[in-house]
């Protein structure tokens, strides 16, 4: 009978092998369930594991993930091929509910190419960018799969990855990802799965109206003149769908603000951090390139400043989905080998406190700050690169030099101190003045500003009931993922999108049980 160990210490010069041998009589073999790094400062830097151990010729049973199906003649709309729209669909085929996936742009293949030219060229495309097509923003920020939510969803989304080619490794790892040149390379299997089990796709198909009969959805239009109907629809377009917020506010869909939080992203040399992080261990290559998790809280205003999507061995990118507007993100290869490392630096802002009541506000203020990052990049005569300024320069409010970068984009000297309001400013300065205390050398001279870090999440919600997961205003629509305000990372929106899936799937099944409970019409016997 299995064992499970947890809290098991292994220092980098032991493997975990050895140790359970040691442990553990008649050790057979074993299976990892959770992986970390414990590098504090009060010990050298070692792996913490939680394993269950078999013994006496036993090994670990497969690991299945099996689902019931149901029988329905419903056919519910997915708009948007990222994260939550991708699982909520295979959530349907694999419940044996066939789907139709609606996306704006193209192909993640196709869609490469499109970003390729806006990085090298400054040419934006407004359907194909690092936000819009197949993966949606999540094929362009690491493939991190870290989350603070709690679901028993979790482990299917991983489960799944794995079957379609992610690292097996990410189903126990305490930071799991899978890389930005990876996970491109999953999407398209889960698509070429969706189309041999019955999920109907449609990509370059913008959804231009969402159609309702006396407030209940009966289907959507694309920009083609299209007519998709059903009577459940999955609303998963993202955190930066503008033409999407737009339309729901001219068809009464109730929305509300949401908190966010915005800033600037800063990036270091990775051999800085992790000489930082694990000090004299900082060559083992065991540990790989190491991160970072830091937050800051203003006891008098209120107000955090904390770390956030930090990319060890990443690439700091461009980002945007306006021609006018620059926004910057970052992402990581599956080998986090770049000799780079960054992380968004960001002010925490309560939507009352900050925009009262006006649904809108959030955007409209990310938009602004996102047109005045632009003017600075033209105003130093760049094109599609990132307004970039050093952490001294930024501290001591002044222009000057900036240095090398990771962005694929190029950068151009920018006053970020003057592009960000005060009120974002100030708490960001002191942040950053509290960081340096806790990771001494946070500040140094070769630590870089990238703006403007404007799209962690998305300022507005579409509202939906608590149980149906429909919104509360139009049945039919159920508002789903980042954009919908329910999730904020790939693993968080694509449990969104099961859990949205699984509300449909439950409904349909009840549909049918109660078309077969009704007993028989009356036959009106034949006339003579």
């Amino acid at each position: 009978m299995s064992k499970i160990i947890k809290d098991l210490t292994i220092p980098l010069d032991q493997e975990l092998e050895e140790k359970l041998k040691l442990m553990v009589a008649n050790y057979s073999s074993h299976r990892i369930l959770r992986k970390s790094v414990d590098a504090r400062k009060s010990r050298d830097p070692h792996f913490v594991y939680t394993v269950e151990v078999f013994a006496n010729g036993e090994s670990p049973p497969p690991h299945e993930i099996v689902l019931e199906k149901i029988h329905t003649r419903e056919k519910p709309i997915v708009i948007g091929a990222g994260p939550a729209g991708l699982f909520a669909a295979l959530r349907f085929i694999e419940r044996g509910v066939a789907c139709t996936l609606l996306e704006r742009g193209s192909d993640a293949d196709k869609r490469l190419k499109f970003i390729n030219r806006h990085w090298r060229y400054g040419e934006l495309d407004a359907q194909n960018n690092v936000c819009f097509g197949e993966g949606g923003a999540g094929l362009y920020s690491d493939g991190k799969l870290i989350t603070r939510i709690k679901s028993e969803h979790i482990a299917y989304v991983m489960n799944r990855l794995v079957r379609f080619g992610a690292p097996a490794e990410i189903e126990y790892l305490s930071n799991p990802h899978v890389g930005s040149d990876r996970i491109r390379r999953v999407i398209p299997k889960i698509r070429n799965y969706l189309l041999a089990n019955g999920c109907e796709i449609h990509f370059d198909s913008q959804v231009t109206d969402i159609m309702f009969q006396e407030n209940r959805v009966s289907g959507v239009k694309t920009l083609d003149g299209k007519l998709h109907n059903s009577s459940h629809v999955v609303l998963a377009t993202g955190h930066s769908s503008q033409d999407v917020f737009d339309l729901l506010k001219a068809k009464g869909v109730f929305m509300e603000g949401k908190s966010l939080a915005m800033g600037l992203r800063i990036e270091h040399p990775q051999s800085l951090i992790n000489k930082i992080q694990y000090r004299d261990s900082h060559a083992d290559p065991q540990l790989g390139s190491a991160n970072y998790k830091l937050t800051h809280h203003d006891a008098k205003s209120g107000i955090g400043v904390y770390s956030f999507c930090m990319c060890p061995g990443g690439y700091t990118i461009s980002s945007g989905t306006d021609a006018d507007g620059v926004v910057c993100n970052g992402m990581s290869n599956y080998h986090r080998n770049s000799p780079f490392a960054n992380a968004a630096i960001v002010v925490t802002m309560d939507f009352k406190a900050w925009f009262g009541d006006e649904v809108f506000a959030g955007l409209n203020y990310r938009r602004a700050l996102e047109k005045s990052a632009f003017a600075a990049v033209q105003a130093a005569g760049g094109k599609g690169q990132l307004p970039a300024q050093t952490v001294g320069d930024f501290l001591k409010r002044r222009s000057g030099a900036v240095g090398k970068t990771s962005s694929p984009s190029g950068v151009v000297p920018a006053r970020l101190d003057q592009i960000l309001p005060a009120k974002l400013f100030t708490p960001i300065a002191e942040a950053l003045e509290y960081f340096e205390r806790k990771m001494p050398g946070f500040l140094s001279e070769q630590a870089q500003l990238h703006g403007v870090e404007s799209r962690t999440s998305c300022p507005v919600r579409v509202t939906r009931d608590k149980e149906t997961l429909q919104s509360v205003s139009h049945p039919g629509l159920y508002p789903t993922g980042e954009g919908a305000g329910y999730a904020g990372g790939i693993t968080s929106a694509a449990v969104d999108g099961i859990r949205v899936a699984e509300a449909i799937v439950k409904l349909l099944a009840n549909q049918e049980l109660s078309v077969v409970a009704q007993p028989p019409k009356a036959q009106r016997p034949p006339s003579v």
